[in-house]
């Protein structure tokens, strides 16, 4: 009998912390103001012509289609305009039926959402019936390059800073500590967002941020620069500066990476204990380049 009853006492203690396991497990939510992600604007040529052995074929007296697709892939809507794609690697002088080695977008290119999960798209048509002009003997093979700019944002909010003035009130919310955060979609990214001070009374928010990409990045009206990489950015509050490496709303990447300080201008007043949401816009110039072979075999007399 007793033994039956410790069994008992056993199995219901078990079933209290299984129970009190799962109650914890269903609470826990992460929820965040953007679906995130490191891709902005992925770029793929169409196909040439009829697959070979993993390459686009055509004889050399075929006609062929020259079309880059653009998939928005990120949480920033493209406009009309805002990406550019330069036809880059064969001569020029050895393909006919290409009007235009450079063009834009036409459309609004649609970010990623819950109704659009897989993001807006837009196929660009250079030709539609491009040709080679030149001799083959056998086969010839050609690599095309499409470079790809196009503009970008990446939204950050941090839902709840923490406003208080005298640090040794436990009330409320904690300053110095790493922050919960939801950044949108994009090839730069947030790594992190911690909270600190600069002094009485004073906020500070360190945030990293991260080129997730292998593309160049630059500010919205530049161009870009083989040694640097730099994007802007702003805060929707006007209580606060932002700066990196003492450059007001202008952050320079080095080895892919950067990290915004922004602090309160006016220091907090007495008593100030309360929480608030703010909100990082980083605006800049994205670059990629993609590559497909193009290979064109000697027609049969």
């Amino acid at each position: 009998m007793k033994s039956t009853t410790v069994i008992m006492f056993i199995l219901v203690a078990l079933s209290l912390v299984l129970t009190a396991c799962d109650t914890e497990d269903t609470t826990v939510q992460i929820a965040g103001a953007f679906i995130g992600g490191t891709q902005g604007i992925v770029a793929e040529f169409e196909p040439f012509g009829v697959e070979e052995d993993g390459v686009s074929a055509i004889f050399d007296t075929e006609t062929f289609l020259v079309e880059v697709t653009l998939r928005n892939k990120g949480e920033y809507e493209i406009q009309p305009g805002d990406v550019i794609v330069k036809l880059l690697g064969p001569s020029q002088s050895e393909f006919g039926g290409i009007a235009d080695w450079e063009l834009q977008n036409s459309g609004v290119v649609e970010k990623i959402s819950e109704l659009v999960e897989s993001g807006g798209e837009e196929t660009i048509s250079f030709a539609d019936n491009a040709a080679y002009e030149g001799e083959v003997n056998g086969l010839l093979d050609r690599e095309w390059f499409a470079n790809v700019e196009y503009k970008y944002n990446t939204f950050l909010v941090v839902p709840e800073v923490c406003l208080k003035e005298d640090l040794t009130d436990d009330r409320v919310c904690d300053v110095k500590e790493s922050k919960p955060h939801s950044a949108s979609g994009g090839p730069i990214t947030v790594t992190s967002v911690i909270e600190d001070t600069a002094g009485k009374g004073i906020i500070a928010l360190k945030i990293g941020i991260k080129n997730s990409g292998v593309g160049r990045v630059t500010m919205p009206d530049a161009e870009f620069s083989s040694r640097k990489n730099t994007l802007s950015f702003s805060l929707d509050d006007d209580a606060w500066e932002c700066k990196s490496s003492g450059k007001v709303n202008e952050a320079r990447l080095i080895d892919g990476e950067a990290e915004i300080l922004c602090k309160l201008l006016v220091p907090l007043t007495e008593d100030t204990l309360e929480t608030k949401k703010v909100k990082l816009t980083m605006d800049y110039k994205y670059r990629d380049i993609i590559q497909e072979t193009l290979r064109i075999k000697e027609s049969a007399e």
